[in-house]
């Protein structure tokens, strides 16, 4: 098998921050040495790089492309909602991000299709529909017709349940569907559903999701709460993660810290737009910050297309200027990222044994503003993938971030659930809030998003936003 030397260059050691002269030798999709002085069969120049792991997003919503709100839902063939997250994917794996967890939205046949190498991209991890109680913000219904299905699609299962024997119901549909993670939402979205600061399941329920998710596999259970009393009780009840998390406070962030929760603040639902919510920017920072200071561990999410996909790197500079610093965004964006996931004996980290999941960065600088434009080459199973042109890229069909119409989203139930029939871009009260396991790949060992504009069409179905 050929060894692939990268010379000349620095490595981050993600773990420490420390970014030291040294050589990699990769074998196949391994890492099979780290030093200096070492050799192979072929050599790739990396003066003046900096090789990091591949970058991990463990929110995002590769099925959705910026443009998804301008779509109506049930206009929306299946194959169309898949070939969407083509040009999404290829983009992502461009910019250094090797393994998604997306929170909605793909199915398992985009998984095996990664995996037999028809499309290009990252490896993806799968949690299919965002499970709700009845009236929840996936809960799609219209007063003519009554329920509707948006995917009408048997591998897209009813996430639809109610009481705790329903909870564990669902869990189980969602497994039989190739479901990696389940992804429930225990408050409403931003502008949309019964509010964010309302909590929209009971202690039980979420104990049953949390149980049966164990039982199946010991599948992590992911929890879109924006208020805190919603992700207090999914922290409590043993929720692997707490996704976006705007308004956590000191009790939500000790229930965090007891039960070993995760946090992955999809700080872009806020940040991407600081001038239209500038009191939700506030609190998220706030949020970050105790969670920090409780010692409740971050990894990176961005709950895109809230912005474009192509923007996935920012997420990595905002949780720096939030209160990780550069070593300690990059590593949530890494190491930390594996840790969440179930994945760090396999990748996170470059190391002998590891994935050969890499980035070569232009110089040896930690500061994370405009990290897409110092991409040089990106290796994805220890296979080289083109790097984004400098200054880059769109996805096909995707505006950059300053020519969408309002701040844009990323859920067909929405990025997480916003209401397209005139919901108020609130994100205090009332508005709508919204709310993840074990040691293995892909199982487990929280979802929120920047609000479109009020004028941006789309279908009038409760909990959904296109």
């Amino acid at each position: 098998m050929t060894r692939v030397l990268l010379t000349g260059g620095s490595v981050l050691d993600v773990a420490s921050g420390e970014a030291r002269p040294a050589d990699v030798v990769m074998e196949g999709d391994r890492i099979v040495a780290v030093g200096t002085g070492l050799d192979g069969d072929e050599a790739v120049d990396c003066t003046g790089g900096m090789l990091l792991p591949g970058f991990i997003d463990c929110h995002t919503h590769v099925c959705l492309p910026a443009t998804y709100h301008e779509d109506d839902p049930l206009d929306m063939p299946r194959s169309a909602r898949a070939l969407a997250a083509v040009p999404v994917l290829r983009t992502l794996l461009r910019l250094g991000v090797t393994t998604v967890r997306d929170a909605w939205g793909a199915d398992a046949g985009l998984k095996l299709a990664l995996e037999r190498g028809w499309i290009e991209g990252p490896d993806l991890f799968v949690s299919l529909r965002q499970v709700c109680t009845t009236g929840g913000i996936g809960d799609h219904w219209a007063p003519l017709s009554g329920s509707l299905d948006l995917f009408g699609d048997p591998s897209m299962p009813d996430p639809v349940f109610c009481g705790a024997d329903g909870a564990r119901d669902v869990v189980r549909r969602m497994v039989r569907a190739g479901a990696d993670w389940i992804k429930v939402t225990a408050t409403g979205s931003m502008v949309r559903g019964t509010g964010v600061h309302d909590v929209q399941l009971t202690a039980e329920e979420m104990r049953a999701l949390v149980d049966e998710a164990d039982r199946q596999g010991r599948r992590g259970v992911m929890v879109h709460a924006h208020g805190a009393r919603g992700a207090e009780l999914a922290a409590r009840a043993g929720a692997r993660s707490i996704e976006h998390g705007t308004w956590l406070d000191e009790s939500a962030v000790a229930a965090m810290a007891e039960s070993g929760s995760w946090f992955v603040p999809t700080l872009s639902t806020t940040h991407g737009d600081p001038d239209r919510r500038p009191a939700a920017v506030e609190a998220h920072r706030r949020a970050v910050r105790l969670a920090v200071e409780a010692g409740v561990p971050v990894a990176m999410g961005t709950d895109n297309p809230v912005r474009p996909h192509t923007e996935v790197l920012r997420e990595i500079g905002y949780l720096s200027d939030a209160g990780l610093g550069p070593a300690g965004a990059l590593r949530a964006a890494t190491l930390d990222a594996a840790r969440l996931l179930g994945l760090a004996d396999d990748r996170g980290e470059v190391a002998p044994g590891k994935r050969a999941d890499l980035v070569l960065l232009d110089g040896t600088d930690l500061d994370p503003a405009r990290l897409e434009d110092r991409i040089r080459s990106v290796w994805h199973n220890g296979r080289q993938v083109p790097a984004a042109p400098t200054g880059s890229g769109r996805v096909a069909g995707e505006r950059r971030g300053d020519e969408r119409p309002g701040s844009g989203r990323a859920d067909g139930e929405p990025p997480d659930g916003e209401r397209p029939d005139g919901g108020r871009p609130d994100g205090e009260r009332p508005g709508s809030e919204r709310p993840g396991g074990s040691e293995r790949p892909g199982a487990a060992p929280p979802d929120q998003r920047a609000a479109p504009d009020s004028s941006a069409g789309g279908a009038a179905l409760n909990g959904t936003t296109r």
